[in-house]
């Protein structure tokens, strides 16, 4: 699993991609035009202090890692948790990532 690291990056995923939200996160996406896909994981201050906003990396990192061979592959993806993710755990986290995938056509 790459990860997008680099502010240009997540900026080119912003300007040209597609978004759709649920309740807990927001997920863009843009071709990368290669063989794999690069996550960007964003958690804002207000969803918490850096204990919650890594809690929360955390999980939609292994939540992705553990679902990544269900992804198409070829995008670059941006994942943003909302506040309300900050009272939610694994599985709310894993099943509103699963359910962009879906909305977004790239999950199997």
């Amino acid at each position: 699993m790459e990860s997008l690291k680099k502010n240009k990056d997540f900026q080119h995923v912003y300007r040209t991609g597609k978004s759709f939200a649920n309740k807990y996160l927001v997920m863009y996406i843009a071709t990368n035009h290669s063989s794999n896909n690069r996550i960007g994981i964003s958690v804002s201050k207000k969803v918490g202090n850096s204990v919650v906003r890594h809690h929360i990396t955390r999980l939609v990192r292994e939540s992705y890692r553990l679902k990544e061979e269900h992804f198409q592959k070829g995008y670059d993806i941006v994942v943003i948790a909302r506040p309300g993710a900050r009272e939610t755990g694994y599985h709310d986290i894993d099943s509103a990532l699963v359910h962009l995938g879906k909305l977004h056509n790239i999950y199997e």
